[in-house]
């Protein structure tokens, strides 16, 4: 057999970046192969890498500004109906301090900078003429040798190494290939994200959502923005644009027979959003398949021999009403798959025996802990209560509470009866209560 890797990931996104990155510090021979024309270039997404992991993968990052947009000091939660939008705001000053709590990252762009960070660690390492990050090149086969993977094929050409690390995406066509799934993630754990980058002079932009420097703020909207379309809209501050746009259940996208586009639309027109977005240009339109974090659709087992599942491969992602958590978890499952790489290398085998690791490191992390722990809350909050009674109920009460008339004024507790009493019932939401409080 020809000479071989340490190391083959497949993917060029945070998890299979962070992987290299921590394969290239410790001395690893390996090839990280990404279809797009460079990391990032494929990928149309952009939100808030949250925790504090991208300090660990490449310190005091912050001086660097290239890679993210700005940094989280200012979170929003808004309820909406046809006509009104009620929020929770929070801003901390601790928020601003370093490393950041969360960051505002474009896809295309960090993973672009990312990569050229992993590219510094491989120039440093003993194998800078022996370790590559090779674009536009699509894995088409993992080789597998008695069960074990043994490297990868591209078209006519095969690559040898002792070890694979998948990091495909939500696009499960390789982890299905080596064994580890039997089908594709099913529709109903899937959504569609459909999003604008939209354009401002960057004062206007800093003026209106009150940013000063580098700060930022990410806004979630839960209620009429869907149309009655399970899921929920998002905005999130850059550096002189906005990510603006949905996150729809495929099946309940289906079964209203609408369009991504066309709701779009209608959640932009809704008199808040409207005001909101008033002078801004359209600068980009996507949209993408993401799951929703249902953890019955992970693989069977992220790793068998020779192969190791990361990132959003391996279904690792939640939003568990706190965050959207997707880009934390790739990047943890990426150093962890590596780490795992590197023990199996020290003692020559990479085996399931010693593969398995893996699977007790991310067990041991916030990762499968919070999705665990937050399993009950993904269901809780796709439910149609959480994106049609409540944001209607709080929206009637807010209405009423902040009206002010010249005629008697009714206690806020007949307001609130009032309000639940056009939209559910005290028994309703007692059981939700207690269902959201167990999910929470």
């Amino acid at each position: 057999m020809e000479d071989k890797f340490d190391c083959i990931i497949i993917g060029g996104g945070i998890a299979g970046l962070s992987a290299a990155m921590t394969l290239a510090r410790n001395d690893m021979k390996f090839m990280l192969i990404e279809r797009g024309e460079f990391s990032g270039a494929k990928n149309v997404s952009g939100g808030v890498l949250w925790g504090d992991g991208l300090a660990r993968l490449v310190p005091n990052y912050w001086e660097d500004e290239e890679g993210f947009e700005r940094y989280i000091n200012h979170r929003r939660l808004t309820f909406m109906d046809g006509d009104s939008a009620f929020s929770i705001d929070f801003k901390s000053d601790s928020f601003n301090e370093k490393p950041y709590k969360g960051v505002i990252v474009l896809r295309s762009k960090f993973d672009n900078w990312l990569a050229e960070k992993v590219q510094e660690a491989i120039e440093q390492s003993k194998y800078p003429d022996e370790c590559f990050l090779a674009p536009n090149i699509l894995v088409e086969e993992v080789l597998m040798e008695d069960g074990k993977a043994v490297g990868i094929r591209t078209g006519e050409e095969k690559f040898f190494a002792d070890s694979v690390i998948i990091a495909e995406g939500v696009n499960n066509l390789l982890t299905r290939q080596v064994g580890l799934q039997d089908k594709y993630v099913p529709a109903d754990n899937l959504a569609v994200g459909v999003k604008e980058v939209i354009k401002y002079d960057q004062k206007v932009l800093e003026d209106r959502f009150q940013l000063n420097g580098l700060s930022g703020m990410s806004n979630e909207f839960i209620g009429t923005a869907t149309q009655g379309v399970e899921g929920g809209g998002f905005l999130y501050t850059n550096r002189d644009t906005i990510s603006f746009g949905l996150v729809l259940g495929m099946i309940s996208l289906r079964d209203s027979k609408m369009k991504p586009y066309d709701i779009l639309n209608e959640f932009k027109a809704h008199p808040i959003i409207h005001d909101t977005l008033k002078g801004g240009e359209v600068v980009e339109y996507s949209a993408h398949a993401v799951s929703t974090g249902d953890m019955k659709v992970m693989p069977s087992e992220i790793f068998s021999g020779g192969v190791l599942v990361a990132g959003e491969a391996a279904n690792l992602l939640m939003n568990s009403g706190k965050a959207i958590q997707g880009m934390d978890y790739a990047m943890h499952s990426g150093v962890c798959a590596a780490e795992t790489i590197i023990e199996a290398k020290e003692k020559g085998d990479y085996s399931e025996a010693t593969l398995k690791l893996y699977r007790h490191k991310l067990e041991d992390s916030f990762v499968m802990k919070d999705m665990r722990n937050f399993q009950n809350a993904v269901h809780f909050l796709h439910s149609e209560q959480m994106f049609k009674t409540v944001p209607d109920l709080v929206c009637d009460f807010g209405k009423q509470f902040f009206t002010i008339k010249n005629e008697p004024t009714p206690k806020t507790t007949k307001m609130l009866t009032g309000a639940i009493k056009r939209h559910s019932s005290y028994w309703e939401l007692l059981k939700l209560g207690i269902k959201g409080a167990r999910s929470l």
